[in-house]
């Protein structure tokens, strides 16, 4: 065989490759091309993300789900959160990682129950917080949990003094592995787990959180300057 014939079977060989498809219907090229990028990935990757790097008219959507079935039995998985989707150690192969490290500063026990407040019931403001908790809140509680990057100011109610709404981050969702605040455990999860009794108390009910502004919400501006309160004629300074 001639060198130019054997340059041409090479040529055909590698376009074979590259049109290559799995059972599933799935372009293997491309099932690489995303496997690669999210492997060299630093952070979760979304559809639109991945799409731009490879072929017009690529399944991206398509090439992801082959991925996670794939991986699903493997040390890392391939898992979805905050709507995005990042290579993860397997669950149950977490203890190989662990190490003796300083420890870190724990949340108090406010500021959990806070930020349990706000996941589940976002949009939320200070004074219903405090209304649930039944004690009043410490504006540096907040603050807190701001700074570890797991809540956001979100918008303001449209009620007298335009107090702002508190609501999770996308850091919050790839912090606790969730694909958005939905996927919080519900009634079922957590008796489970041992939070819940077995029989809540009649009428309890786990509230259902939304990533979207709510009906009386506005989109926040820092600009905005806080209202008097029409019933009080005062102007909340913490909200502001």
């Amino acid at each position: 065989m001639s060198n130019v014939a054997k340059m041409i079977e090479t040529i055909e060989e590698q376009m074979d490759a590259v049109t290559e498809k799995p059972e599933d219907g799935v372009n293997a090229e491309h099932l690489r091309m995303v496997e690669a990028l999210l492997f060299a990935a630093s952070e979760p990757l979304d559809v639109k993300a991945l799409g731009a790097s490879l072929p017009e008219g690529a399944d991206v959507k398509g090439v992801l789900a082959a991925l996670q079935a794939a991986y699903e039995r493997r040390g890392v998985n391939l898992c979805c959160v905050a709507g995005k989707y990042q290579f993860r150690t397997a669950s149950d192969l977490a203890f190989l990682l662990r190490k003796e490290q300083p420890e870190q500063k724990r949340l108090s026990k406010a500021a959990i129950e806070t930020l349990a407040i706000i996941a589940y019931h976002q949009p939320v403001t200070r004074a219903e917080i405090e209304d649930i908790r039944g004690v009043a809140l410490s504006k540096g509680t907040i603050d807190t949990l701001m700074e570890v990057g797991w809540v956001k100011i979100r918008g303001r109610k449209r009620t007298p003094g335009r107090p702002v709404t508190y609501g999770t981050t996308e850091a919050f969702l790839v912090q606790f592995g969730l694909e958005s605040v939905g996927h919080l455990p519900g009634t079922d999860e957590l008796k489970a787990a041992g939070f819940l009794e077995a029989m809540p108390p009649s009428g309890f009910d786990v509230p259902n959180p939304s990533d979207a502004l709510g009906p009386d919400e506005d989109p926040y501006d820092p600009n905005e300057q806080a209202e008097p309160d029409l019933l009080t004629g005062s102007v909340n300074l913490d909200e502001a």
